[in-house]
């Protein structure tokens, strides 16, 4: 029944929002084709705020899909935050009490009743042990799992509706909900993401200045997390970070190349809220429940792939797209690859180093797009870390070059990588003259 109650509240909503969008776009007159994609991203955004916080991180997901969704969808989608009104406190006990054994539990000695931290997940709370270490307490919500498993049924059943229809069938719905469910069930169990703290603590530990928060492990269980409390700012707050700013950008963006071309094990949820910057020099990851592997039969490819998108060799991006791509529908694939080619013919007048990886990525995913060539999914997590990595150094330095700062990773990588899986397709003959 609650499930039924629901279902109808999602369809109430979403038929408001067409209603909305239906409104605003007569009210707004004429309008070209990036307005009216300015337009429905505004109402798609503030439609998933509207039916909670799974649909607001399903919201997130899809902002990170520049190959499927245009820019004036990711800019809105891009917006989400997860806000959501902390748990009652008497809730946050209830699972610590039903997590922790009594010696175990008799560690807290004090829990501040208001969290420095809530999301749809789970919520963070200082705690102070009996050893007067300082610690982050991380408690998941007492009814997440419940809420998750019920708006994931909604959200696949409203996927496969979606899919039938023909201009949204390339988008592959399904898919991105079955893997979006798999992620949110990885999140709710903290002994992945206490796993994940431990191998990325592994493989930094030779790395200086970078790092992971130290875990208590005999306090850490499948509901609960216990880990230092790192002091220092947020990467979303680089004006109030103090001494030197070039070797922390540096340090941030060698930690991100090492990531994606050394290690193939890359934070899914990177943004600048989660890398905190401490004031004696470090870059500290945080919220490690969400990761992606880059497999290593596709390290090569995808290693060429970079490359050549750091020469500007059209040709060569658009057949590496084409032929790894999951999906292809483009019916010209001269148009496609012409296309390529002249965005990188524009940007030869300038020297590597006045080349933006966020304006290459940006305006190849665009191309994607238009020709419906999809990229793997965990391609994209690799461009959103890039792209993150760029945005928080040029903050800290504006003159860090990422693209000559990642060359030596991408040649490392292409020396070590095996030989590689095949394409899953090969290029179009030419069309006779």
């Amino acid at each position: 029944m609650r499930l039924l109650l629901r279902f109808f509240l999602i369809a109430w909503i979403c038929v408001r929002a067409v209603g909305r969008y239906a409104w605003r776009r007569a009210g707004a007159g004429r309008l070209d084709a990036a307005a009216r994609e300015r337009l429905r991203g505004d109402v798609l955004a503030g439609t998933l705020e509207r039916l909670g916080a799974t649909f607001v991180k399903f919201g997130q997901i899809l902002s990170t899909r520049p190959d499927l969704l245009g820019p004036g969808y990711i800019a809105a989608l891009s917006r989400l935050q997860d806000r959501v009104p902390p748990a009652p406190f008497a809730e946050v006990e209830a699972v610590l009490a039903a997590e922790l054994d009594a010696p175990r539990h008799a560690r807290l000695v004090d829990v501040e009743p208001e969290p420095v931290a809530a999301a749809s997940v789970a919520q963070v709370h200082r705690a102070r042990l009996d050893t007067g270490e300082l610690i982050a307490l991380k408690v998941q919500r007492l009814d997440a799992a419940h809420q998750i498993e019920r708006d994931l049924v909604l959200l696949s059943l409203g996927a496969r509706l979606l899919d039938l229809l023909p201009t949204l069938h390339l988008l592959s719905l399904p898919g991105a909900v079955a893997r979006f469910g798999a992620a949110m069930h990885g999140q709710l169990d903290f002994t992945r993401e206490a796993a994940n703290n431990r191998r990325f603590a592994a493989n930094f530990a030779a790395v200086e200045g970078i790092g992971v928060p130290r875990l208590y492990d005999d306090l850490c269980t499948r509901r609960v997390l216990a880990m230092e409390f790192v002091h220092g700012v947020r990467a979303t707050e680089p004006e109030k970070v103090g001494g030197d700013r070039v070797r922390l950008a540096r340090r941030g963006g060698e930690c991100i190349l090492k990531m994606v071309f050394t290690d193939g094990f890359v934070h899914a949820d990177l943004h600048p809220g989660n890398i905190l910057l401490t004031p004696d020099g470090r870059v500290v990851l945080l919220d490690l429940g969400l990761v992606a592997e880059v497999p290593a039969e596709v390290m090569r490819p995808w290693c060429q792939t970079f490359m050549a998108l750091a020469q500007r060799d059209g040709r060569e991006v658009s057949r590496l797209f084409y032929v790894y791509a999951p999906s292809v529908a483009t019916p010209d694939y001269a148009a496609y690859e012409g296309e390529v080619v002249r965005f990188f013919d524009d940007l030869y007048g300038k020297t590597i180093g006045e080349v933006e990886v966020s304006v290459v990525i940006a305006g190849a995913m665009a191309i994607l797009r238009r020709h419906r060539v999809q990229i793997d999914p965990v391609f994209t997590v690799v461009n959103i870390a890039m792209l993150v990595a760029e945005g928080l150094g040029k903050q800290l330095d504006a003159s860090l070059d990422m693209v000559q700062l990642a060359i030596p990773y991408l040649m490392q990588a292409l020396a070590t990588a095996p030989p590689g899986k095949p394409p899953l397709r090969a290029l179009p003959l030419p069309r006779p003259a």
